[in-house]
């Protein structure tokens, strides 16, 4: 794959998700779940799954280490035709591994590897410029890399958007007390940025998503989308401050990485050139999918239509 329309900046790991688990697990020899088994994981590695799955050609900009779990995600990647360098391989690198617990309301909790890939990618993994035929490149997600600092973001999103690159960008809980005036700079250069409510409330202050959306558009933002669960998502762009209703009769077996579905739905609708409410409801219909899976992209089985689409 040559020509790439999206690029996708961020992790790429392997999850081994067990279900149901309760805090009983750690106070027995052996505890039974209906469902364990292993699949890719992390933000950019599943947009970029779910994006390639719809038919869109992706490159993925991330680093995985030359070893066992490593050569699982290589393997598939290709699978899914999700372009990777052979830069991205690094030999010195230990692919990061979660294991997730995932609750019978679908709540989950995380045993991460701090020293894996998960947090490892550098600025120096990242191949700039660009390529040319990318419309979008999305990087996914702020706050989740140490040695991706502010200076950092600000050269990256600086780069991408010389390019004439739309840029999208999501992000995790702030890492060290940063504030929203730390992120104006780099915010200003994002053309879509995805938060969830927790992320939005925690980084500005603010008291609502209402007023998270009003705080974080003051930085430049183009385009506003929190992310809200159950409640669907809070939009607010140059014209628009208004709520988008999440999907109806959602059975929610577990929500790991339905932000990242939702994030793939709206850039797939990006990059159709719907408007921002029909890429805000397309998030909404691939988060609702999501959830009603064990897994991050579970619902894109081969086995399994999305009747919604």
């Amino acid at each position: 794959m040559e020509h790439p329309e999206i690029v996708i900046i961020g992790a790429a790991i392997i999850d081994v998700l067990a279900y149901p688990v309760s805090a009983a697990v750690f106070e027995t020899g052996s505890y039974s779940t209906k469902d364990i088994h292993m699949t890719t994981g992390a933000d950019a590695l599943n947009e970029a799954t779910i994006l390639a799955r719809k038919g869109r050609r992706v490159q993925l900009e991330t680093v995985i280490g030359r070893d066992d779990a490593g050569r699982f995600i290589q393997a598939h990647c290709k699978e899914a035709g999700i372009k990777v360098r052979d830069a991205c391989i690094r030999e010195e690198e230990k692919t990061g591994m979660n294991i997730v617990l995932v609750e019978n309301n679908g709540t989950r909790s995380f045993l991460t590897n701090p020293h894996g890939t998960l947090r490892s990618l550098k600025l120096e993994h990242i191949q700039m410029p660009f390529a040319e035929s990318a419309k979008v490149i999305c990087f996914a997600s702020i706050f989740v890399f140490p040695q991706i600092g502010l200076k950092e973001l600000v050269k990256i999103f600086s780069q991408i958007k010389t390019q004439g690159k739309i840029l999208c960008a999501d992000m995790t809980k702030r890492k060290n007390d940063e504030t929203l005036e730390d992120m104006s700079e780099a915010f200003s250069y994002i053309d879509y940025l995805f938060p969830n409510d927790e992320e939005a409330l925690l980084l500005t202050g603010a008291g609502s998503v209402e007023e998270a959306a009003e705080c974080i558009k003051s930085t430049g933002v183009g385009n506003v989308i929190i992310k809200c669960g159950k409640h669907g998502c809070y939009v607010r762009t140059d014209v628009e401050k208004c709520w988008i209703a999440a999907e109806k009769n959602v059975e929610c077996i577990d929500t790991t990485g339905a932000g990242d579905s939702f994030a793939a739905g709206f850039m797939n609708a990006l990059l159709d050139e719907k408007d921002v409410i029909e890429c805000a409801k397309e998030g909404n219909r691939y988060g609702a999918e999501a959830v009603r899976y064990v897994g991050a992209t579970t619902w894109l089985k081969d086995d399994y239509v999305c009747q919604s689409m």
